[in-house]
């Protein structure tokens, strides 16, 4: 380096030009640039010499200006076409005498700016600049094309964000769409690595963390405050495809051939269907036939979906993929579509209806003397909800005599299953539902005969039918509990009655099992039960109507017992999964409820010990019907009652903090 020569280095990451002053030291030297600033350098930092000189500071503005005329890229590209058949690389200099002609220290710099900033046409090797290949620039330029619609992308979706949290509607393209997902999953899944996401988030001013992420998504509009995670990180589709669509379609408008031609007319039975007001998928119905010698038929009517679908179809796949019907509070998402499960495949109300119908004899203390199952055709007479039906058997009314037939039989039933060892357990059950206005209400299911009648002659229909099976040796997901060890009586009744006491036994009970094989269910009393009365909505409960009616016909059992078991164990996953999905879902509602009445004064009733020598348990809301954690502040026993109030909830947290009121202010507040 020699002082008064132009040189050009790096200063941050920009060109810079600088005039060498004089050394520093042993190895470096002192330039000063065009503003008359001083820079110590090694010549190691040097990109460029400049021809020429010597030059003094001030004169690098002027030289600045004589050169940008030419530093038109697409010079570079001439000679690039016309050098890459030789292949042969060049130098700064040589550029400058093939596109200006000249060698003037401002056409050498002008050159050596164009190829140094070039990332397309010429690559650096050593002193010269070598002409990449046409396959070469080909994909560079389709590379940039890439870049350059990505950078205009993100732009647009950056003022897409401004409008949107300006309140202003948008329409999210499909680029916006990929970035807020990624943003989504970001929530979703925080353990897994999304650069993606937290560069997002970086340009966009928000700290790196789903937190931010998820706050910016309801701030979008993209997702609601409350949106359902937990169904959103579970694999449950919550629309169907559109070859599943077309299907379902297709069935409404011409019902497919029956493969049950020789269905049993049952048309003359008076049949009632009883459910919630708000139930879609009416899949039962219930009948009377009185016989000789005062002998009474109790028929347990079941929707017939099979006579729709087909082992191995679209909708019999789809359903299988689903295993069951998703009951949250914000609303159903059906096995089926909803236009076959609340249509033909329902018993409704004055319509023709394909059925697989259980007829029942019980002897006078509640066995099953004789049954019979068949496919069948019925009309249902009455649709009624629990409420009706309560108050028709209270008013006696006797032109429906039948309902009283039905409670007496389920009655019977009920004691002749309490004296094969059923064990009933009765907690508090709530219904949370919420409207499309996220407006919250918490029902308190109550303990009615109608409700007591109806699981009756369910759980009949699942006797026989497993019955059927084990004797005919057909595999089907038969359902089984291990016998509990129940705590001794006299522990028992150590403990309030009531809930504290039902708790006590619920936490004793095994889990049931589900297998190809008859098995004994404790709690039911039943040596053998499969469940078959929910085909529309349980898929287990199609697979034995499946099996059921192949076996009644005399077909091959669409399922052997290899390929059952294979399916059973990819629906039970499929099954546990939507049954964990449910309970967050409305674990979180219950939490929304009662952050949103914060203000309010609750009995808590104390249910049991979590860590009882850290004062850790859990209280029983039993207006709610809600069951949750709380650490006492004071010394209490099982059973005792106390008002709290609710001092923190955050229900994505899943975090409840309860406060215990004195009862001074429990009086106040009421």
């Amino acid at each position: 380096m020699e002082k008064g020569k132009l040189i050009e280095f790096r200063l941050n990451g920009e060109y810079r030009l600088a005039v060498v002053d004089r050394p520093e030291g042993k190895k470096d030297w002192m330039v000063i640039d065009g503003q008359g600033n001083s820079h110590k350098l090694r010549p190691q930092r040097v990109d460029y010499e400049v021809p020429g000189g010597p030059y003094n500071s001030d004169e690098i503005s002027q030289f600045l200006q004589e050169i940008q005329p030419y530093l038109d890229p697409s010079n570079l590209e001439i000679a690039w076409e016309l050098l890459v058949e030789d292949g042969e690389g060049v130098t700064a200099a040589d550029l400058a005498s093939f596109i200006y002609s000249e060698q003037t220290p401002q056409f050498c710099y002008a050159a050596h700016r164009l190829l140094s900033e070039d990332k397309i046409y010429f690559k650096k090797k050593g002193d010269n600049y070598e002409p990449r290949s046409p396959s070469q620039v080909e994909e560079i330029k389709h590379q940039l094309e890439v870049q350059q619609q990505r950078q205009q992308e993100k732009e647009i979706f950056f003022e897409h964000i401004q409008q949107a949290m300006a309140g202003e509607g948008v329409e999210w393209t499909q680029s916006d769409r990929s970035r807020l997902e990624s943003l989504e999953k970001f929530v979703l899944q925080p353990e897994q690595s999304h650069r993606n996401a937290q560069d997002l988030l970086k340009e966009l001013g928000h700290k790196t963390i789903p937190d931010s992420a998820f706050e910016l998504l309801v701030a979008l509009k993209w997702w609601s405050p409350n949106e359902n995670l937990f169904l959103k990180r579970s694999s449950y589709p919550v629309n169907f495809p559109q070859k599943v669509l077309d299907v379902a379609s297709s069935s409404v408008q011409t019902l497919p051939p029956d493969a049950d031609g020789d269905r049993l007319d049952l048309t003359r039975l008076k049949v009632y269907t009883i459910d919630d007001e708000s139930t879609e998928e009416i899949d039962d119905g219930l009948s009377v036939e009185y016989l000789e010698n005062d002998q009474v038929k109790l028929w347990i009517h079941i929707a017939d979906p099979t006579r729709l679908v087909t082992p191995g179809d679209e909708l019999d796949l789809e359903a299988r993929k689903r295993s069951t019907t998703l009951y949250l509070p914000t609303g159903m998402i059906s096995m089926f579509p909803l236009e076959l499960a609340a249509g033909p495949m329902s018993l409704c109300q004055g319509q023709l209806c394909a059925a697989l119908s259980f007829g029942v004899i019980l002897d006078s203390e509640g066995a099953v003397v004789d049954y019979s199952i068949h496919a069948s055709l019925i009309k249902p007479t009455y649709r009624l909800t629990y409420h009706d039906v309560d108050e028709m058997l209270q008013l006696g009314i006797t032109a429906e005599a039948e309902l009283a037939v039905l409670a007496e039989a389920a009655k019977k039933r009920h004691q002749w299953r309490q004296s094969q060892g059923s064990i009933t357990i009765k907690m508090p059950e709530a219904i949370i539902k919420v409207k499309s206005d996220e407006e919250i209400s918490i029902e308190l299911l109550e303990t009615s005969i109608s409700r007591q009648l109806v699981a009756e002659m369910m759980i009949l229909a699942g006797e026989v039918a497993g019955t059927y099976c084990g004797e005919h040796g057909i595999p089907v997901p038969f359902r089984g509990q291990p016998q509990p060890e129940l705590p001794p009586e006299e522990e028992l009744l150590l403990l309030p009655p009531g809930p504290v006491r039902a708790c006590a036994l619920r936490r004793c009970m095994p889990r049931s099992e589900m297998g190809t094989l008859p098995s004994r269910h404790a709690s039911l009393g039943l040596d053998s039960y499969t469940q078959v009365t929910s085909p529309i909505r349980r898929y287990t409960d199609l697979l034995t109507h499946f099996q059921i009616k192949a076996h009644l016909r005399g077909d091959e059992l669409p399922f052997a017992l290899d390929v059952m078991q294979q399916i059973l164990y990819s629906v039970t996953l499929s099954a546990q999964e939507a049954s964990f999905l449910e309970r967050q879902t409305n674990r979180y509602w219950g939490l929304e409820f009662l952050r949103r009445n914060a203000d309010e004064v609750w009995q808590g009733l104390v249910l049991r010990w979590l860590r009882e020598d850290e004062g850790l348990g859990v209280i029983l809301l039993e207006e709610l019907g809600l069951e949750l954690p709380h650490r006492f502040e004071r010394s209490v026993s099982l059973g005792d009652r106390l008002n709290v109030q609710v001092s923190r909830s955050d229900p994505h947290r899943d975090e409840i903090r309860f406060r215990e009121m004195l009862e001074s202010e429990s009086v106040i507040n009421q």
